[in-house]
């Protein structure tokens, strides 16, 4: 087979964007390399050329998830607000990537469906992380002098607004079909008045 005429730029780029857009509209088990090579106007054998399978295509999707996610956490984030409301606009990023993008967030998380030693999927993993691990950072006195306090501070961030968002998708935390009855930052108030939070930087 003679392989159509590619004019667009990346296609590797373009197969992963195609892809997402499928993942939004069919979920995982509907993924396949022939059926985003007949989205973007290839034959069936060009996404091999780029991915291992499909289960290579989902760990490259997974990796440009983990970007936009971090670009959702960072959007609204003004460098002189101070450290509580980065920390609130951060995590309200975080929840609405999670329920503006359901499959795309459960597939980020998936072992199953993603393969976690790819050297991008564990950058792109890292890029997010850190986005937590700053606005993290102030809630070290909840810790108690430990030495790894700061990395304590962190898991604990990161499991409440993972798991609010988790709970989100399941449609657990909705009163009616405008969405969460309970916004994360009114789940963190508590949290957040037990320590001295200082300044941002």
């Amino acid at each position: 087979m003679i392989e159509k005429p590619y004019h667009h730029g990346d296609l590797k780029q373009a197969l992963v964007d195609a892809g997402i857009a499928l993942l939004e509209e069919v979920g995982p088990e509907g993924l396949s390399l022939r059926a985003i090579a007949a989205r973007v106007g290839v034959s069936h054998a060009a996404p091999q050329r780029h991915f291992d399978g499909v289960r290579g295509l989902k760990t490259a999707i997974a990796a440009e998830g983990f970007r936009r996610h971090a670009a959702f956490m960072r959007a609204g984030l003004p460098p002189d607000a101070d450290r509580q409301a980065r920390r609130f606009a951060a995590m309200q990023g975080y929840v609405r990537f999670a329920t503006t993008h359901p499959h795309l967030f459960t597939l980020m998380f998936s072992t199953r469906d993603a393969e976690f030693s790819d050297p991008d999927l564990q950058q792109a993993g890292a890029e997010s992380y850190g986005v937590l691990a700053d606005i993290a950072e102030g809630l070290e006195p909840l810790y108690d002098g430990a030495p790894d306090a700061r990395r304590r501070a962190e898991i604990l961030l990161w499991a409440i607004v993972h798991g609010y968002s988790q709970l989100a998708l399941t449609g657990l935390l909705c009163a009616d079909e405008n969405g969460p009855a309970l916004p994360i930052e009114a789940v963190m108030p508590a949290l957040i008045g037990q320590v001295d939070d200082p300044p941002s930087r």
